[in-house]
């Protein structure tokens, strides 16, 4: 749910009453999304203490942007604020997205068998 909800609040306007509400379950699913995905382990690459690969970086930059855009709004630093959001979807649900779900990966086993 985090994709389209994400992708709506980019291409809509700010600061309105629709993104500040959907703007609240958006970052819990994404920081939720980012625990989750740390607890799965890597099968593909090098591996960290045999469970933690290249796309947990990702996982990562989640757990540290969505406080760190919260803060920012916050503290009325709308630019702070926009820029870790646009590297949030970017970064942690396109690019890692389309890592996660390549071929030999957990998630292209669950989605196509």
């Amino acid at each position: 749910m985090a994709f389209p909800i994400g992708g709506w609040l980019l291409l809509n306007p700010k600061g309105t009453k629709s993104h500040r509400l959907l703007g609240k379950p958006y970052m819990a699913l994404m920081f939720i999304t980012g625990i989750a995905s740390l607890l799965m382990p890597a099968t593909l690459g090098p591996t960290l203490l045999g469970h933690f690969g290249f796309i947990h970086i990702f996982s990562l930059m989640v757990l540290y942007n969505v406080p760190m855009s919260i803060y920012a709004i916050r503290r009325g630093n709308v630019r702070a604020h926009k820029s870790n959001m646009v590297g949030l979807y970017v970064g942690g649900i396109l690019i890692a997205g389309s890592f996660a779900f390549m071929p030999g990966r957990l998630m292209h086993q669950v989605l196509f068998g």
